[in-house]
């Protein structure tokens, strides 16, 4: 006789009779309560453009960081619960570490996707007697940069998953936002134009008004490693819309 589905989601091993893991399915609707993220790549480089909630009036906003730097080359934006994703972060910051140490060379953007997300499925009972999460982590990450002179966007979810996109969202906006992502995306579009229709998502599925104070630009090229876009860029942005 089969159990209830409020049996089968207190494991979080504990696969149902359909061969779901809800406690996995319950961390992926956790990342759509998050900030909105979006990232386009291109030909010519790729941007991330991320919403910065304020919780307070109260709360000083050059406090939240969304898009952070993992190394010179790579860059990442998350959405979900922030606890999660500085964990994450700091795990792929120390594998850049690792690898550069080791091999005396950048680590692939792939690499670093896939070192994060050997440790995201890591939840449950250690076997080896190591630590282990008792839960999934509630966070999806984009990590963008440029390996070998070619740009790239990697996203990867609560189940480990790690997929390489031309664009995506994550977050609140991600269903609207990846829709219009489908119809005006194209690889060949400039950076100027993929910054552009960054911004105009953000400012169609963010709740509250587009400002410099509540968005975060970043932008990587070829020849140019991180780098975030100033508050007065952003400002000029905005404007431009």
């Amino acid at each position: 006789m089969f159990l209830t589905r409020a049996e089968y989601d207190r494991g979080v091993n504990t696969f149902s009779p359909e061969g779901r893991l809800f406690q996995v399915e319950y961390a992926i609707e956790a990342i759509k309560l998050g900030s909105t993220a979006i990232g386009i790549c291109t030909s010519s480089g790729v941007v991330l453009a991320a919403e910065k909630r304020s919780t307070s009036e109260l709360m000083v906003s050059s406090s939240v960081e969304k898009i952070v730097q993992v190394d010179r080359h790579i860059g990442c934006v998350t959405s979900g619960l922030t606890a999660d994703a500085r964990t994450l972060i700091d795990r792929a910051r120390v594998e850049c570490q690792n690898y550069w140490f080791i091999y005396n060379e950048p680590m692939p953007i792939e690499s670093c996707a896939q070192a994060v997300s050997a440790m995201a499925i890591q939840f449950g009972d250690s076997s080896d007697g190591g630590s282990a999460m008792s839960r999934p982590f509630g966070v999806a990450m984009l990590f963008a940069g440029i390996n070998e002179g070619v740009p790239q966007l990697w996203h990867m979810d609560p189940s480990g998953t790690y997929v390489r996109y031309g664009a995506k969202a994550i977050g609140s906006g991600s269903e609207g936002a990846q829709q219009t992502l489908k119809d005006e995306y194209h690889k060949d579009m400039s950076l100027q134009e993929a910054t552009k229709l960054a911004m105009s998502i953000l400012k169609q599925v963010m709740e509250e008004k587009l400002e410099s104070k509540n968005v975060e630009v970043l932008v990587m090229k070829p020849n140019e490693d991180f780098r975030m876009f100033s508050k007065e860029e952003v400002e000029r942005e905005i404007n431009a819309l």
